[in-house]
């Protein structure tokens, strides 16, 4: 006797003939979106984009559509085009995705009728959906060790790939380097941006055409005793996050990472002569952002592979690896600050340069909650939730700290005027930094020969008056009392006129 048990999977993946027709139309939408949108204003093209992904659907997927579902698809997939036809806004466009998705979901997966099954599995859907796309087209190959040595290379290339071009956007040696390869001669010919929109639309559009729904499906326990092959899908999953996957892409990040840390410790540490008509403060700009972005992109990898239970966690070589290679972002996070240090040196103190500061040190901290997390065996949710107490902790801070002044101080006291290099002080900036800039401004206007203009007086008579009525009980704070009493004391101590 056989006894029913209920267990949650997907549909099985399709013959490879199959997917090699859903691939062809995949390839005829992402052809029709490069020709409606790409380079191109969005409006009216995008519901025609629209309408192609459903009626393409509708065809490719005609064996497994419920007619009445269908129709009420339909109407939901009309209802959702009247806005984006009549304007097309970040509201609309949410509206017409939703309509598509819905739609999709009523026609071809009847068996989710309640509220909660229907919400998982549109979050499924619009979660996982997108990423099904490269490891589905490779079904249409045999995994042969040609196609395996691909699948175990292509993301440690890929992001090596993408390492590169940031490392080159930071550091002008780098960019030399790269230049030598004379990459033009294929830029000619082929448009990277282009490119991406493709692979882009491709995997936006190949879950509406590949429909899989995670459903609930009855299996007798004799049938589940039999040893299963797994799918090929499976197997291209786990070419791509697998052991020697991971192994190979943490060598590759490592030494690309190390003559990054190499050339930083050169010519930002080391401060050797940099490449002809490269200033500091030039190198400094250039290179702050693209490094954070680099280390938030290996945080991320970090997480994918040393995932709770996978099979990278416990594995004694790639441990190492992951450990150095966290170290070196650190290194590289603190080449950023040091850079935009730099920068500030020369172009004085703004709000988000602040603000970058800030984030910098969060970047580092959460790098180093990464290594802490896979050291004590620790959850997600316990990195997740650390990181969010230091969030708070440095917000909290933040609230307490007197940015407007601090910005003026050191913008004035760094400025030409005051040290006799730099920039000239910009009042400009510091009068729109309100009344709690009003010492440095004065200072500032001290620091200028001759009288000052009038419509700067103006303007910063204004801003007294703004602290005056901030004085008032309603709106009264301990920090404008504090000011208030420096106002007065240095006008105690002006001489008299």
């Amino acid at each position: 006797m056989t006894s029913l048990a209920t267990t949650t999977t997907d549909i099985q993946p399709i013959r490879p003939s199959a997917v090699s027709a859903k691939l062809a139309m995949a390839l005829v939408l992402a052809a029709l979106a490069d020709f409606l949108l790409y380079g191109q204003r969005m409006g009216l093209s995008l519901a025609i984009l629209a309408v192609a992904i459903a009626c393409a659907s509708l065809l490719v997927n005609h064996a497994t559509l419920d007619l009445r579902r269908a129709v009420t698809g339909g109407v939901i997939v009309a209802l959702g085009l009247v806005p984006a036809v009549e304007e097309l806004n970040a509201l609309s466009f949410l509206i017409l995705v939703a309509a598509l998705v819905i739609a999709l979901l009523l026609a071809t997966n009847p068996e989710t009728t309640g509220l909660a099954d229907r919400a998982r599995a549109l979050r499924n859907f619009v979660l996982f959906g997108p990423f099904r796309f490269f490891p589905d087209a490779l079904q249409v190959f045999n995994m042969s060790a040609f196609t395996r040595g691909i699948a175990l290379w292509l993301m440690p290339v890929v992001l090596s790939t993408v390492f590169v071009a940031l490392f080159a956007a930071a550091n002008p040696v780098i960019e030399q380097w790269v230049s030598l390869l004379n990459p033009k001669l294929v830029f000619e010919f082929i448009s990277i941006p282009r490119v991406l929109f493709w692979a882009t639309m491709l995997a936006l559009v190949w879950p509406f055409i590949h429909v899989r729904w995670r459903r609930k499906t009855a299996v007798t326990t004799a049938a589940a005793d039999v040893p299963q092959p797994p799918p090929l899908q499976s197997q291209v999953s786990a070419e791509f996050l697998g052991p020697s996957t991971i192994l190979r892409s943490l060598i590759l990040f490592n030494l690309l990472f190390a003559a990054q840390s190499i050339l930083d410790g050169i010519y930002l540490w080391g401060h050797v002569a940099l490449p002809t008509s490269m200033t500091y403060a030039a190198y400094a700009h250039r290179g702050a952002y693209p490094l954070i972005a680099t280390a938030l992109l290996a945080a991320a990898f970090v997480l994918v592979a040393m995932r709770p239970g996978g099979p990278a966690e416990k594995s004694k070589v790639i441990r190492p690896l992951v450990y150095l290679w966290v170290g070196q972002n650190v290194l590289l996070v603190a080449s950023s600050i040091l850079r935009l240090d730099l920068y500030v040196e020369v172009y004085m103190l703004t709000y988000w340069r602040i603000a970058a500061f800030i984030w910098m040190g969060l970047v580092a901290l959460g790098l180093i909650l990464i290594v802490a997390r896979i050291v004590l065996d620790r959850s997600n949710e316990w990195l997740v939730g650390v990181n969010l107490i230091a969030l708070a902790i440095v917000l909290y801070g933040c609230s307490l700290v007197n940015f407007d002044a601090f910005i003026a101080n050191y913008n004035v006291a760094h400025s030409r005027e005051a040290s006799g290099k730099g920039l000239l002080v910009d009042i400009n900036y510091l009068l729109t930094l309100g009344p709690q800039a009003l010492p440095a401004i004065d200072k500032a206007i001290m620091l200028r020969p001759g009288n000052p203009e009038s419509c700067l007086v103006s303007r910063r008579d204004r801003l007294v008056e703004q602290q005056r009525q901030d004085l008032a009980w309603r709106s009264w704070g301990f920090r404008n009392w504090r000011l208030q009493r420096r106002l007065d004391a240095q006008a105690q101590n002006l001489p008299a006129g």
